[in-house]
C-alpha cells in the first residue's frame, strides 16, 4: 500500500473542523485511514508569541528573555502564550473530556520551560556562566513548544473520533541523549506499525547542532523533508491553505489564475526566493536527493490532486509558468572606481550583510558597481552599510526601496520573452530600474519601484500567462511588420 508522509501548515492546522475532515480522515475508513505520517506546525501565531512576530517584529517571549530590559517581562508573555494554547484547546474540544488532558498538558509543559529559564537567569546571575551562550538553546526550547502543542492535541482528537493515532514527541523534552534527527526518528518511531496507527509528529525535533539555528522559522519542512526521506516515502505531500497557481489571485483576480499541475523543484527554489514558499529549499533539496516526488495541495480543496513537484520534470514546451515577486527588498549599490580588475572585491560586502542577517534576493555588477538586492530591517541596513563604509573608505553606499517582480518557469526558453515582458511592463506605464536572466531559463527578475507592483504582475501576467501563446506565436509577435 502506497506510504506517505505529509506535512500540515500552522493555518491550515489551525482550522480543526477543514483538517479533519478533509485531510486527516476525509472519506477514508478502515485501514485507508494508516500508511500516513503527519508532521505538524504549530497553530498559526503560536510561534509569533514563543519567539518574535515573523512579518512585525513584535517581540515574544523569547526576545524578551533575552533582551536587557525588564527581565521578568517573559515571564508574564508566556503565561501570555499559556492562555492562548488553552483558549485552542477549548475551539477543538469545545469542552470535552479531552479538553481537560490537552490543559493538563500545557500547564505541565509551559510551567516547566518557566522553571528552567528561572534556573538559567539564576545561574547566569554569578557572572562565571554566560547568558549570550545559552540563549540559541533557549530559542531552541521555547520554539519546540509549539509543534508539542498542535501534535498532542491532534492525536487526542483523532483518538476521540476512533483513530489508533500517537503523538510523536521529538523535541527531546527531559532527554538526556544527544541523538541526531535520524536517530530520533528510529527511536520514536521504533515497534509502531503504520498500517494500523498514525503517528503525529512534531514539526520541531531536537539534534545537537539546533533545528533553528540551521534552518530558522522553516524547520519544520526540514524535519518533514527528512523523514520522508528515512522512511523512504511513496509521497511527500504538504498541506497547504491555497493552491499554487500562476499568480496571486488576489492581485490579478481569481478568474484569470490557473493551477499548476506539475513542475520541478527549480521553480521551487525560484518561489521560495520570491517569498512564496511552496517548500523551504532545504527540504526542496532534500527530497529532490531522495528521488521523492512532492505534491502540494490545498486543505479547503481536497478533492484536487494539487500540484506535483518533481526533480526530472520538464514542460512539452516552454513557457511562463508563474508571475510573483516580492515587496520590501532593498538595492544597496557600492560605487568605487577602484573596483576596477579587484578580485574579490565584495568580499566585505558581503561579510557584512551575513554579520547582520540580511538576506540576499539577487545580485548585479559592473566594472565600477555592485548591486546587492536584499530583505531586512532598515536598522540592520544602516549597520551594514557602516561596515562596508568602514572597510572600504573609497566607496560611496546608497540604499532605496525597490519591489522585484519575477517571471518563473521549468523552461522559459521562449524565444522573445523577455522583449515581451518589456513591452508589457512599457505599456502598462512601469518604468524598469534593473532587468536579471540567467542562462538556466527558469526566471526572469525586473526591478521596479514598489508603488508599480500590482500593475507589473498583472501586466505580465496577461501577456504571458493568460495569452498562452505557443512558441510560434511569440516569433510571429516578434516579426517586424512587412
Amino acid at each position: 500500500m502506497k506510504r506517505t508522509v505529509e506535512k500540515i501548515g500552522g493555518t491550515s492546522i489551525s482550522n480543526t473542523r477543514a483538517i479533519l475532515h478533509n485531510v486527516l480522515i476525509g472519506g477514508r475508513t478502515g485501514d485507508d485511514v494508516y500508511n500516513r505520517i503527519f508532521v505538524v506546525s504549530a497553530y498559526s501565531g503560536m510561534t509569533n508569541r514563543l519567539l518574535e512576530h515573523k512579518k512585525s517584529g513584535e517581540p515574544g517571549v523569547f526576545s524578551l528573555f533575552a533582551s536587557a530590559g525588564n527581565k521578568w517581562a517573559w515571564t508574564q508573555a508566556l503565561s501570555a502564550v499559556s492562555v492562548a494554547m488553552q483558549e485552542k484547546n477549548a475551539e477543538i474540544f469545545a469542552g470535552d473530556p479531552e479538553q481537560a488532558v490537552a490543559d493538563n498538558f500545557v500547564r505541565e509543559r509551559i510551567e516547566d520551560v518557566r522553571n528552567c529559564l528561572i534556573d538559567l537567569h539564576r545561574l547566569c546571575s554569578y557572572g562565571q556562566f554566560r547568558m549570550d551562550e545559552n540563549l540559541a538553546t533557549v530559542k531552541e526550547v521555547l520554539s519546540s513548544l509549539g509543534e508539542a502543542h498542535s501534535a498532542f492535541n491532534t492525536a487526542l482528537l483523532l483518538q476521540a473520533h476512533g483513530v489508533n493515532a500517537r503523538c510523536v514527541d521529538l523535541t527531546g523534552w527531559r532527554d538526556e541523549r544527544p541523538l541526531a534527527m535520524e536517530e530520533r526518528f528510529a527511536d520514536a518511531l521504533s515497534g509502531m506499525d503504520l498500517a494500523h496507527e498514525i503517528p503525529i509528529v512534531t514539526g520541531y525535533a531536537s539534534c545537537p547542532s539546533g533545528l533553528v539555528r540551521q534552518f530558522g522559522r522553516g524547520y519544520t519542512e526540514v524535519t518533514f523533508a527528512r523523514l520522508a526521506a528515512w522512511t523512504q516515502a511513496d509521497e511527500a505531500i504538504i498541506h497547504k491553505e491555497f493552491h499554487l497557481s500562476s499568480a496571486d489571485p488576489k492581485i490579478v483576480g481569481s478568474n484569470k489564475v490557473r493551477k499548476i499541475g506539475s513542475t520541478n523543484f527549480d521553480v521551487a527554489d525560484q518561489l521560495s526566493n520570491m517569498g512564496m514558499e511552496a517548500v523551504h529549499p532545504k527540504a526542496a533539496k532534500i527530497l529532490r536527493q531522495a528521488g521523492i516526488s512532492l505534491r502540494v495541495k490545498n486543505t479547503f480543496d481536497p478533492t484536487d490532486a494539487g500540484t506535483v513537484i518533481q526533480a526530472d520534470y520538464a514542460p512539452e514546451k516552454p513557457r511562463a509558468d508563474i508571475i510573483t515577486g516580492l515587496k520590501g527588498v532593498f538595492a544597496l549599490e557600492v560605487f568605487d572606481q577602484d573596483m576596477v580588475g579587484e578580485k574579490g572585491y565584495d568580499v566585505a560586502v558581503l561579510d557584512a550583510l551575513a554579520r547582520h542577517s540580511i538576506r540576499i534576493v539577487s545580485k548585479c555588477s559592473n566594472a565600477n558597481t555592485i548591486t546587492h538586492y536584499v530583505e531586512g530591517s532598515r536598522k540592520a541596513l544602516k549597520r551594514a552599510m557602516a561596515h562596508i563604509e568602514q572597510a572600504l573608505p573609497g566607496a560611496s553606499v546608497s540604499m532605496s526601496r525597490v519591489a522585484i517582480v519575477s517571471v518563473i518557469g521549468a523552461d522559459i526558453d521562449v524565444p522573445g520573452i523577455t522583449a515581451i515582458a518589456l513591452s508589457a511592463l512599457h505599456a502598462a506605464g512601469v518604468p524598469i530600474a534593473g532587468l536579471h536572466q540567467v542562462s538556466r531559463k527558469t526566471d526572469i527578475q525586473a526591478v521596479i519601484d514598489e508603488a508599480d507592483f500590482d500593475k507589473a504582475i498583472c501586466a505580465l501576467h496577461a501577456a504571458l500567462v493568460e495569452s498562452d501563446l505557443s512558441v510560434a506565436d511569440h516569433e510571429e509577435r516578434l516579426r517586424p511588420a512587412a
